[in-house]
């Protein structure tokens, strides 16, 4: 007797049917039992959109609110003896450095500090501290913990000091064995803070001095009204250019002459220490600034390399743009450039270091300070927690020391 052919398609639809569910066990059961296998190209995406939301998640961010955990002296400091002089140079990123370590250095030699005079990079570039700091503040935050005078006695002659040199971050170590027995020789010391190093991680160890390199850093240097104002306004203008993003603005340290020097090559640990106007707009678009965001450069004038900048982002400006006519003449070719350079990138919403540096350093300790967090540091990596400063991401500054 034949064999039927409904019974011999059914038995091969009945054996695919078998082979099917198998699969779907399988399928299902693999992936229970192992979650974490996955296509590495799809995570790349998802790694990409997560950035790519980041700017909106930025904008939202507020930083928490510090207070400084640095306690003054409770009792004035002990009768001063000789003098301790210094400069300001090289712009506010080391002025703060400067300061602190001078404060530092003469309450532990209980010496009277003298205030500074300001010394720009190019020759004769001189200004009085009182140009562009307020004087009676310095003298006022410093009350009990070092007797500040604005000159030196004419009996002490400025060629009589001995000068001597000190790192930046001075420990009390160091001034005992290298500055304290030229002191006790000379009566009065020119000190000279060189950098051998951009250091402003968090000490692990305390000392007895960290309250008073805290003070100096962050609680003696403010900007005298008229050019804190000069900021203001440009500031100002900036915020009312960006209707579209509520005002908000990103700074970018972007000097064009600083990466020519720097050459953007690899430092010695294998990472980038400074990136180029194509790349900042690159990262900028990748974590997900639109075109409308405006932006301000460091850099002094237009240079024809930041349009690879402004062809992404066409609010690009620099502080030759947004300063007042009247005052181009007195900043932009002067010390005064540096600072309006500090103190935007200190205020700005989003602050992004394309140098590495002091510059950046410094910013990133003023900005912890104040609860500006949003710090954002360019970096070939695809996973946006590397994007956020290590400063803020580690809490490894020295102003997290400095204020809780």
């Amino acid at each position: 007797m034949a064999a039927d052919p409904r019974h011999f398609v059914a038995g091969i639809l009945t054996l695919i049917m078998f082979i099917m569910l198998g699969d779907m066990i399988k399928r299902d059961y693999y992936e229970s039992v192992h979650p974490h296998i996955h296509n590495s190209n799809k995570a790349s995406e998802r790694g990409i959109e997560r950035v790519t939301e980041g700017a909106d998640k930025l904008w939202r961010e507020d930083g928490l609110s510090l207070k400084p955990c640095w306690e003054k002296p409770l009792v004035g400091a002990d009768e001063s003896k000789g003098y301790v002089t210094f400069s300001l140079t090289n712009g506010p990123e080391y002025h703060v450095s400067q300061i602190a370590d001078a404060v530092v250095v003469a309450r532990y030699l209980q010496a009277k500090l003298v205030i500074p005079e300001i010394r720009g990079s190019k020759p004769g570039d001189k200004r009085n501290f009182g140009e562009v700091y307020d004087t009676e503040y310095l003298i006022s935050s410093l009350s009990g913990v070092v007797e500040v005078v604005k000159s030196l006695p004419s009996k002490v002659s400025a060629r009589n000091l001995a000068v001597v040199k000190a790192p930046n971050r001075i420990s009390e170590d160091y001034i005992a064995e290298h500055i304290e027995p030229s002191f006790r020789n000379k009566g009065s010391i020119r000190l000279v803070t060189y950098f051998p190093s951009v250091n402003m991680k968090k000490n692990e160890e305390t000392s007895s001095a960290d309250s008073i390199a805290c003070l100096g850093m962050f609680g003696t240097l403010v900007l005298q009204t008229p050019v804190q104002q000069v900021i203001n306004s440009m500031i100002d203008h900036l915020r009312s250019l960006s209707r579209k993003s509520d005002g908000r603005f990103v700074a970018i340290d972007l000097r064009i002459d600083m990466l020519e020097k720097k050459g953007c090559h690899n430092g010695d640990s294998g990472s980038k220490t400074c990136y180029d106007p194509k790349e900042i707009a690159r990262f900028l678009k990748k974590f997900g600034f639109n075109k409308d965001t405006i932006l301000y450069v460091t850099q002094t004038k237009w240079e024809s390399s930041l349009n690879a900048l402004k062809d992404v982002f066409p609010n690009t400006f620099t502080k030759e743009s947004v300063l007042p006519v009247d005052k181009k003449a007195e900043f932009l070719n002067s010390e005064l450039s540096k600072v309006i350079d500090f103190y935007i990138c200190s205020e700005s919403d989003v602050f992004v270091p394309a140098i590495s540096g002091l510059f950046y350093a410094n910013v990133a300790g003023k900005r912890i300070a104040a609860g500006k967090t949003q710090i954002l540091v360019p970096t070939a990596s695809s996973d946006p927690q590397e994007f956020l400063s290590h400063y803020v991401s580690k809490k490894n500054h020295l102003a997290y020391s400095c204020f809780c």
